[in-house]
């Protein structure tokens, strides 16, 4: 049976880690999302969301957090492994959250492929 929970493991709290991510400058986009992503040496993918203001009101920006971490806990099991990836939706419109799983999990896979070609960053 598959694991639909969404622990706090697999979450990226520490601005820190939210800076390394975006310092690594990896990333990949389609229509409807923008995904930054570096490794993490963990055994699980971690997510964090960055919504702006662009997007609407709060009641707006949270549906939109609520849309992609539902589509994350559906396909975290197929995600590639070992990666911090920072999420943000394109503004077009309001896509469904199957819309979201599909360019999550196609964008995951080419960052991944990224990551695997590129060298390792220099010690900081």
């Amino acid at each position: 049976m598959t694991d639909f929970r969404f622990p706090s493991k697999c979450r990226l709290r520490r601005g820190a880690d939210f800076e390394r991510v975006y310092r690594l400058k990896v990333r990949a986009a389609d229509g409807c999302l923008l995904i930054f992503a570096a490794r993490n040496g963990l055994d699980c993918t971690r997510i964090g969301l960055s919504v702006s203001k662009k997007h609407g009101n709060s009641v707006v920006r949270h549906r939109l957090k609520r849309l992609l971490r539902e589509a994350f806990r559906h396909v975290r099991s197929d995600l590639p492994a070992g990666l911090d990836l920072i999420l943000i939706p394109q503004p077009s419109g309001a896509p469904a959250v199957a819309t979201y799983q599909d360019s999550l999990l196609r964008l995951a896979r080419k960052l991944h492929a990224k990551l695997d070609r590129a060298p390792p960053p220099a010690p900081a």
